[in-house]
């Protein structure tokens, strides 16, 4: 037996992994301190109501010899395609429905795609990123390359096209920094794409928070990005999935001529049984007139806390983008701290856990992400913590 050896080159433990271990060492050791934790993008309000009924129902069903569902299809019944190909008809943009693919979360597709490609294709990250893109990427021995996003570019790195990749990442609204592309941005890294026949696996999983429709909320809204680009989505932050799980694919059959198409539906009728029925008529529930009417209200509850905690970085002058169209702020770390010994700082004086930004990568040294999937009542008292911190 030989194992895969390029795990010895990923850290030990996933970052948010850490963050939880040097959390609960503190609880147990201070057992009477209340901790405020916005570090983990997980949200905390409920399901909506018309997808809690949906999910009843569905149950319902499974009880029922007439309406009882063994095995479903691998990439998902129509019922919930038709619902999203409707989805973004709103946002100009036509699939097939043979293009949709359902899945359980954009973190697990987003890493499963490196299926459908060789391990000697180069990779462009930017930097600091989500590390599921490293660490998969890493695992497979494939060579990154980091492009730098930072203050100067407002962490909205363009391609150069002196560096020649086979694969791009890209998220928009991004994570951790919350930084938007418009559409002449995207049109860039498009024409990059094309000219060196590279694939872009688009993470459009914080969609759903952008509100100015000058703003692309998918990438096939670029020309041309149809044959080049993939496009991963969840209903985790949309509506509340991140404990039931439930997203999307998007493989256009204009990239390769199809090819990727029907190697992904290969894939997935192999490797893959399927989200559950019930867990799908959820899904169906959120695209309903009613059930997107009840999950606006969660977001604009989660913006609500993001412009509470972007006033309360202003009026201590702390530099920070984000939050508008996303529900991370990353800021910058007051008095030069590093990243980490700034999330030590938070966690011993007012008990408040946040994200490093290091653990993004390099040029997230210095800087440090909030979220705002707290509880209203969370988010306001965090705040007053911060206050009372910069008035000591």
């Amino acid at each position: 037996m030989n194992i895969n050896t390029n795990y010895q080159n990923i850290s030990d433990s996933y970052l948010f992994s850490t963050i939880a271990k040097k959390v609960n060492e503190f609880a147990v050791a201070n057992p009477d301190k209340e901790i405020i934790k916005l570090g983990i993008g997980d949200v905390t309000l409920p399901l909506c109501k018309i997808v809690v009924q949906a999910l009843k129902t569905a149950s319902e069903e499974m009880g029922v010899k007439e309406t009882f569902r063994g095995y479903g299809p691998e990439q998902g019944y129509d019922f919930l395609k038709t619902k999203i190909q409707k989805y973004y008809q709103q946002h100009n943009v036509e699939l097939d429905l043979n293009e949709i693919f359902i899945s359980d979360g954009a973190k697990s597709d987003l890493g499963n795609i490196l299926d459908l490609f060789s391990s000697d294709n180069t990779v462009i990250v930017p930097d600091p990123v989500y590390p599921v893109y490293v660490d998969t990427n890493t695992m497979a021995g494939r060579k990154i390359v980091y492009i730098d996003a930072n203050a100067e570019n407002e962490f909205l790195p363009l391609p150069d096209n002196s560096v020649k990749a086979d694969i791009i990442y890209l998220c928009s609204p991004n994570n951790p920094t919350g930084a938007v592309y418009n559409k002449e941005q995207l049109k860039c890294w498009v024409n990059y794409a094309i000219k060196n026949h590279a694939v872009i696996l688009f993470d459009s999983a914080y969609e759903c928070f952008i509100t100015d429709e000058n703003l692309p909320r998918s990438i096939y809204e670029i020309e041309g990005a149809k044959t080049c680009a993939i496009e991963f989505c969840s209903l985790s932050k949309m509506a509340g999935f991140t404990g039931t799980r439930c997203g999307y694919t998007i493989v256009p059959k204009s990239i390769e001529n199809g090819l990727l198409n029907k190697m992904w539906l290969r894939r997935q009728t192999t490797k893959f049984n399927g989200v559950p029925y019930i867990i799908q008529r959820g899904a169906e529930a959120v695209f309903t007139p009613d059930g997107q009417k009840e999950i606006q209200e969660n977001l604009n509850y989660y913006k609500e806390n993001a412009k509470i905690i972007s006033e309360t970085l202003k009026k201590h002058n702390i530099w920070h983008i984000g939050g508008k169209h996303s529900p991370y702020i990353w800021l910058r770390c007051p008095n030069n701290m590093t990243s980490w010994e700034f999330f030590d700082y938070l966690l011993k004086n007012v008990q408040i856990v946040g994200t490093p930004g290091s653990g993004f990568g390099k040029n997230g040294e210095g800087y440090f992400r909030l979220t705002s999937f707290g509880s209203r009542e969370n988010t306001i008292k965090a705040c007053q913590r911060i206050d009372k911190m910069f008035e000591c």
